[in-house]
């Protein structure tokens, strides 16, 4: 069993607690004739794929290695640009290493304020009065489950696709959110939590149920 990570957006559609708990590396390496057919973007602290996809290598995938170098930032670690390598035709052909980059905090506030919507939109357009909205969304990699709250705060968990059973792990860690978050005499309803305890259990809770299933809790 794999949770790859837990999200909680306020009743506004505010991001306000989100863990990456097991989110899968995902490479791909190559080795590319002259000229390079996918448009690099060289920017301060990174080389990014601006256009052209290729072999599972796509659109923001960053550089990580050029002929088993690693490269930091846009310098390999043997001190040549990396801009250098690649613009040069007598390097070729090269063996390049591209990574899918981790998301940054504010695209994960724009992915929370996009759900927000779409959960009424889902509500409005169920036949049956009172709709709960989106509670599973599945895809081929993976599923999301929502659970949301009498208030309005939604809990959201990203696991497998084969996953079973995550609705009782998500009032599991509304519990924790309870007990953790909303007795916590220093927070303040629809600010970003920062509790170390809520941290710690959730992050033993999602050890649990990734050994032992959803059946130990």
């Amino acid at each position: 069993m794999v949770i790859y990570g837990v999200y909680i957006v306020s009743k506004s559609g505010g991001l306000i607690f989100n863990l990456d708990h097991n989110i899968p590396k995902v490479e791909n390496e190559k080795t590319f004739t002259y000229p390079l057919d996918l448009k690099l973007e060289f920017e301060s602290k990174k080389i990014t794929v601006a256009f052209g996809q290729r072999d599972g290598i796509t659109v923001g995938h960053v550089l990580s290695a050029i002929n088993g170098i690693p490269v930091n930032g846009t310098t390999l670690e043997d001190g040549r640009e990396a801009r250098e390598v690649i613009e040069n035709k007598e390097n070729y052909p090269l063996n390049l290493k591209f990574h899918r980059p981790k998301m940054t905090t504010n695209e994960k506030i724009v992915l929370a304020s996009t759900f927000y919507p779409l959960f009424a939109i889902a509500s409005q357009l169920s036949p049956e009065p009172k709709s709960s909205g989106i509670e599973i969304l599945e895809t081929e990699t993976f599923r999301l489950n929502c659970f949301q709250t009498l208030t309005g705060v939604k809990f959201i968990l990203i696991s497998e696709p084969t996953q079973t059973g995550m609705e009782i792990l998500l009032k599991k860690i509304y519990e924790l959110y309870a007990d953790y978050v909303l007795k916590n005499p220093f927070y303040s309803l629809e600010m970003p939590i920062r509790c170390e305890l809520f941290d710690t259990n959730l992050q033993g809770l999602l050890e649990q149920v990734e050994k032992n299933g959803v059946a130990s809790l």
